[in-house]
């Protein structure tokens, strides 16, 4: 019996160890953020092709992004905090209007990473990769890059990194009001595994429905 009771004990002592810590693991973003839909749980990476932190958290991140639940909607958001991180953040976007995001973005990580054939920052460079991967017309790109979507998204994205409070690099925002990242959180799985908690803490504070 009391081995049975020290068990148990031990069992508890280690699962409040466990519990993410606001303030180290997470924190509360300085505003709450409205999300897309606020029937669901919204995640959003904010990220940097240029990040070679953020290219190793991809394949852990595409990976838990599938077998996230049906209340949960992922979204990525590139972080501008820094003009040099303008091209890349024009890049995204213009990739996703130009419908062909899916296809390229893990390829231009890659390309960024490994290959070692663009530059981040080297927006006429990002325009030539595109161009070259995608076998679309060079002027139909650099238009997509020049298109007020695409220049209206990019402020958008500024913003959202600003009211979010973060300081770098992958970051994961829970639901528009808590941040963790591989940096607070000891690293990528375990940046995820305080995302889990996030979210099933955010889905807990959603109002009830009747």
């Amino acid at each position: 019996m009391k081995s049975l009771i020290a068990a148990c004990l031990m069992m508890f002592s280690v699962a409040a160890v466990a519990e993410p810590q606001a303030g180290f693991e997470y924190k509360q973003t300085p505003q709450t953020i409205p999300t897309e839909n606020a029937a669901k749980v919204e995640v959003t990476e904010l990220f940097w092709y240029g990040c070679p932190h953020c290219h190793q958290l991809e394949p852990q991140l595409a990976a838990w992004v599938k077998k996230l639940p049906a209340d949960v909607e992922f979204h990525r958001v590139p972080a501008i905090p820094r003009p040099d991180w303008m091209p890349g953040a024009k890049a995204y976007y213009a990739m996703e209007i130009l419908g062909i995001l899916d296809k390229l973005h893990a390829p231009f990580f890659e390309a960024i990473h490994k290959q070692k054939s663009v530059k981040p920052g080297d927006e006429a460079g990002i325009i030539d990769w595109i161009t070259k991967q995608s076998g679309l017309d060079r002027k139909k790109v650099e238009e997509a890059f020049k298109s007020f979507s695409v220049n209206t998204k990019l402020k958008r994205s500024s913003q959202l990194f600003a009211a979010s409070g973060a300081t770098g690099v992958p970051a994961l925002l829970i639901d528009g009001k808590y941040l963790t990242s591989s940096t607070m959180a000891g690293g990528n799985a375990e940046a995820l595994q305080v995302a889990d908690y996030l979210i099933e803490r955010a889905r807990t504070e959603k109002p009830a429905k009747r």
